[in-house]
């Protein structure tokens, strides 16, 4: 298949930066680590649409990390992702999550390349985090994102930080191929994306972000105007396949966090134009935490988060969402022990229909070297959900053992 012109940017990106970095590594301290990682995925139940495969799926995991810190306070750090999947071709990806050079003065920075962006304090959903696109094949929730081609300047000052970001390409979205798991009624056909703007995937978006402390309130409001990293969904002429359609919009966000002891109050929401009529959507609630809650150092949060989200339910226009009217209800325990083990195990409950998606993670370090993740994600109840009742198959558990060097 031929190269999408978005890749050719990000290969082009990765030359400048190595000939940047090889004429001045001799000036440069150079730092190598990184992750391999064998993943094991199991489907207890068979598969819902024809095609799909059955129960197991084994892949690999490498993610190296190239850092030079050079001395006239510039920096160069990449940071490529492969996954090869036994079972899903689309899940078989490359990826730069970050490749970029930057520099810091006395009251700015700035970062020219490809690198990743997180904004956000709630747990269950993060709406106001924009800057980069879900990578869709790595898990359902909005954790694992693709590498962002920017240029982006940030300054710090009494008043506040402020970013200001120029975002030259779009990155697609990915999803799971017609034989993968889960995936919707009809596989998406990620080679022909509709695009709204003439300049397709060469559209250049633009945002901006203020961010502060006032006393114990953290405060973030941002903007953004481009090509909406959420895609909404028709049906190819042929009928068997869905095709991504990726609207311009605009949207604005904020949020905010109070902590007061154990407790952090937390909030995010949005403001949408540009697919379908304007919206409004929210996520808001607390995390209470109790301390040495066994006889050792264990510490135990208690989350719950209200969702809502007003956008139409017309997918040819409108992106999907299942957060609607939910409710999270959700813990984490943190043992505080040498091996860092922690647990997340939560709902996110629909009030309307009652379906119901239930999460778990664990994670322990074996060794120095050697660490074990695993996650669960279960789909409870779903018939009566449009969304949800395509996954009602696919509950699945989730196993890696990570070698980190």
């Amino acid at each position: 298949m031929t190269p999408r012109p978005a890749r050719h940017r990000i290969v082009a990106a990765l030359g400048a930066l190595a000939l940047l970095a090889s004429a001045s590594v001799f000036a440069a301290q150079f730092e190598f680590s990184g992750a391999l990682a064998a993943e094991l995925r199991w489907f207890p139940d068979n598969p819902k649409f024809p095609g799909q495969f059955e129960h197991w799926q084994p892949s690999l995991v490498f993610e190296p990390e190239f850092r030079w810190r050079l001395e006239n306070s510039d920096r160069v750090t990449v940071i490529p992702f492969l996954r090869a999947d036994a079972r899903d071709d689309e899940r078989t990806h490359f990826d730069l999550r970050e490749a970029f050079w930057s520099r810091r003065g006395d009251q700015w920075d700035v970062l020219l390349g490809v690198n990743r962006v997180f904004w956000g304090v709630t747990e269950s959903r993060h709406l106001v985090n924009i800057i980069n696109q879900i990578d869709g094949v790595e898990d359902l929730v909005d954790e694992d994102f693709l590498g962002q081609p920017m240029i982006h300047f940030y300054t710090p000052r009494d008043w506040g930080s402020l970013d200001l970001f120029i975002l030259p390409g779009f990155r697609e979205r990915t999803f799971a191929g017609p034989d993968g798991r889960p995936r919707f009624f009809l596989p998406v056909d990620t080679d022909n994306p509709l695009y709204e703007s003439g300049a397709e995937n060469h559209h250049v978006d633009f945002s901006a972000r203020y961010s502060n402390v006032f006393g114990d309130w953290d405060v973030g409001t941002s903007v953004f105007w481009g090509t909406g990293r959420e895609p909404s969904f028709v049906i190819s002429p042929t009928g068997a396949s869905l095709l991504p359609v990726y609207s311009i919009i605009t949207q604005a966000g904020a949020d905010v966090q109070y902590t007061r002891d154990a407790w952090l109050w937390k909030f995010e929401g949005i403001v949408r134009e540009g697919q379908g009529d304007t919206f409004g959507a929210l996520v808001a609630g607390f995390e209470y935490t109790f301390y040495q809650v066994t006889d050792g150092a264990a510490d135990l949060g208690v989350l719950v988060e209200y969702q809502y989200d007003g956008r139409d339910d017309n997918f040819a226009t409108t992106p999907p969402t299942i957060a609607d009217n939910d409710v999270f209800f959700g813990a984490r325990l943190a043992l505080n022990d040498v091996q860092g083990t922690a647990i997340l195990a939560g709902a996110t409950v629909d009030l309307d229909n009652q379906s119901t998606v239930f999460i778990i993670e664990f994670e322990r370090r074996l060794n120095n070297s050697l660490s074990l993740e695993a996650t669960g994600r279960f789909f409870i109840n779903t018939q009566d959900d449009v969304i949800l009742q395509n996954f009602e198959n696919d509950s699945f558990i989730d196993v890696n053992v990570i070698w980190s060097f």
